[in-house]
């Protein structure tokens, strides 16, 4: 497995400041092997085929070594919504869409650009709450709706140099504010329509609508 650390896929990261933790130094993480690898996606560098198609054994871990069990530390600090409203959110967008005849999938993620939540409708493609993903992560890094930013980047030189390869630039999603502060986003795919990722936007908007009252 290549270690390939990417400062453009993660520079965005930086809103967070020392919310995610030193657990990604641990020998459970590897660094993803693309720049359009989605936050999060570090894997044992162990246990899996290399490059060169051979399975890497576990090595030894040392007494140090992250052990999840009871009363372990947390991993990450971020801000990120409770994780019953996420569910709730994800859930509301989901039978938003459905509703109007669209199986979607929906994301949730964190300040720190991590999935908090995913949920993938009943009939849906699995692969949606990736690509909601995606234009969370657009929403929750220029602080707008991923609609708002498609339809302005297209001549805008300071915004088109922010975006990562892991953005997909289209309208679906909305960050998630409580009070002043940036906490997550939420994000939708695989409705249809004749404007890219409209409906997608109404659906996110539904489930957000649904918490927003009570987010802190």
């Amino acid at each position: 497995m290549k270690h390939i650390t990417s400062v453009a896929c993660c520079g965005y990261l930086a809103i967070t400041g020392s919310a995610v933790l030193a657990a990604a130094a641990s020998p459970f993480h590897d660094q993803p092997a693309s720049v359009r690898s989605l936050p999060g996606d570090n894997l044992p560098p162990f246990e899996m085929l290399d490059d060169a198609g051979r399975l890497v054994p576990a090595p030894p871990m040392p007494r140090a070594a992250v052990r999840r069990g009871p009363g372990s530390a947390a991993e990450s600090s971020a801000r990120a919504p409770a994780l019953d409203l996420a569910i709730e959110a994800a859930r509301a967008a989901v039978t938003s869409c459905a509703a109007a005849g669209y199986r979607i999938g929906v994301t949730v993620i964190d300040s720190a650009g991590e999935a908090r939540v995913m949920l993938s409708a009943d009939g849906a493609d699995g692969s949606h709450v990736f690509v909601a993903m995606r234009k969370a992560l657009a929403a929750l890094a220029f602080k707008m709706p991923s609609s708002t930013l498609s339809a302005h980047i297209a001549g805008d030189q300071a915004l088109l140099a922010r975006v990562t390869p892991a953005m997909f630039i289209a309208g679906g999603a909305l960050p998630i504010i409580a009070g002043d502060e940036l906490i997550g986003a939420i994000g939708a795919s695989g409705a249809g329509g004749a404007v890219l990722g409209r409906q997608d936007e109404i659906c996110a908007l539904a489930g957000l609508n649904r918490i927003r009252p009570r987010l802190k």
